[in-house]
């Protein structure tokens, strides 16, 4: 009974070890919420969610490169051969993948830097102008200087997974993914249990790192990256003229989605006060969690979808996308429902932790329901989007760009005249609007590129 039903879902290793990190990280988000209801009062809760939001400015620093880089390996790869751990094969794709990979260290150890003195100077103001009345009762700007500075070394880190990834190692990276997704989630409740409060982010953070050494240092996945980083670059691929064409618009995407998911916090941090910010953060923590779970049917696949691009086989792409995303959206369907109720039951039994009312906790029901239809619909948006990624180009930059804007724009405006309900009413009706021109690009494009 298993066996048919996770062959109906599209279950493979690869999405089993990364379901189950997201299942980790999800159930971890609901887990560390109890502790947080524990440890945190309701203004030091604001403050934790709000480090989260303003930390995803590292998008801005990123500029879309992971997504780059799996890809562009993804690309190479083909024309390849494996033998041990080794890439055999034309020098000339090899010559391209050692060079992708040096491009990258270099690029995220640049804006690593960056990153962490934009992340501690604007926190600093931020925190500074906004949580002036709390300075006195919340100790926030030490764990903010750890964070920053463990947030920089996490990044310039990410680069070497999705290479790993586009090599196709992608059931080895969801392992790696899995172990550090629990490792971090037990340090972080590990840390909240000993009253480290607002430094249990950067705790879970240098887990993280340790994690990610480890995993680099003590298996094959180091000998491999080694190898490709000391084949002699003969032929390069041309940032100016192969990857920043593609990478720009993937970045400028990447930086509208910040203003369309990220600005909720801050803004209501602003606006509404600490204990509003902490709501709104606790539903999008769980609510993030199970899109990052079903994400992982699409995402799995970009190194297949890529190699049947190369190939140009379009008919078993298209069987296997359309498969793929029948089973995500299942999935995530079923996961939003369960939150649902469980967060109703909780509100109308009245169920307490710890003393503490875990539904007040989160968004009212009306609010929670606007936030949970766009995250089903982006879903699909993001699958199609992937699907045509993998061509190396992207169509979606329009209407990224204009739903980023209409989003900053709603949260701003309509949470300044209608708090809490304007902001997910606003968020709600844009992503409901802009999804029909969504699919038309999907459809067009797709029919375009596979007829020429």
């Amino acid at each position: 009974m298993w066996r048919s039903m996770k062959n109906r879902l599209g279950i493979d290793k690869s999405i089993a070890y990364n379901s189950a990190g997201q299942m980790v990280s999800a159930a971890g988000g609901f887990i560390t919420a109890i502790f947080i209801l524990k440890c945190l009062n309701g203004v030091e809760q604001g403050y934790y969610y709000t480090f989260k939001s303003i930390l995803a400015i590292q998008v801005f620093f990123e500029l879309g490169m992971n997504t780059v880089i799996t890809q562009y390996a993804a690309h190479e790869v083909p024309h390849l051969i494996w033998n041990g751990n080794r890439l055999e094969g034309e020098i000339l794709f090899r010559s391209r993948l050692a060079s992708l990979l040096k491009f990258c260290l270099k690029w995220y150890g640049c804006f690593s830097l960056l990153l962490l003195m934009a992340l501690y100077i604007g926190g600093q103001a931020f925190f500074g102008h906004y949580g002036e009345e709390n300075a006195e009762t919340v100790t926030w700007r030490e764990p903010w200087l750890i964070l920053c500075i463990t947030t920089a070394a996490n990044l310039f880190l990410t680069p070497l997974f999705s290479f790993l990834q586009g090599l196709g190692k992608v059931e080895e990276v969801a392992r790696y993914t899995f172990y550090k997704f629990t490792l971090y989630l037990i340090s972080v409740l590990a840390a909240f249990s000993c009253g480290a409060g607002l430094y249990a982010l950067s705790i879970g953070n240098v887990v993280n790192i340790a994690v990610s050494a480890l995993f680099l240092c003590f298996t094959p996945m180091g000998r491999i990256m080694y190898g490709i980083f000391t084949t002699p670059v003969t032929v390069k691929i041309s940032y100016l003229h192969e990857i920043f064409p593609f990478q720009w618009k993937i970045a400028v995407s990447w930086i509208s989605g910040y203003f369309i998911f990220q600005l909720f916090n801050p803004v209501i941090f602003a606006t509404d006060g600490a204990e509003a910010a902490g709501q709104m953060g606790m539903t999008l923590t769980v609510l993030t969690g199970i899109q990052a779970l079903t994400l992982n049917w699409t995402s799995t696949k970009i190194p297949v979808y890529s190699g049947l691009i190369e190939k140009k086989d379009y008919k078993a792409l298209d069987l296997l996308f359309h498969r793929t995303l029948r089973q995500a959206t299942a999935v995530n369907a079923a996961c939003l429902l369960m939150f649902l109720i469980g967060i109703a039951l909780f509100r109308y039994g009245e169920i307490n932790v710890y003393g503490v009312d875990i539904a007040a906790r989160f968004l009212p029901l009306l609010p929670m329901v606007l936030m949970m239809v766009p995250e089903w619909i982006n879903q699909w948006v993001t699958a199609w989007a992937t699907y045509l990624r993998c061509h190396k180009k992207e169509p979606f930059l329009p209407y990224s760009v204009v739903t980023g804007v209409l989003c900053c724009m709603s949260t701003l405006g309509a949470g300044h005249c209608m708090g809490m309900t304007g902001v997910t009413t606003g968020y709600c009706c844009i992503t409901i609007a802009m999804m029909p021109w969504a699919y038309n690009i999907f459809k067009t494009k797709r029919q375009q590129w596979h007829n020429n």
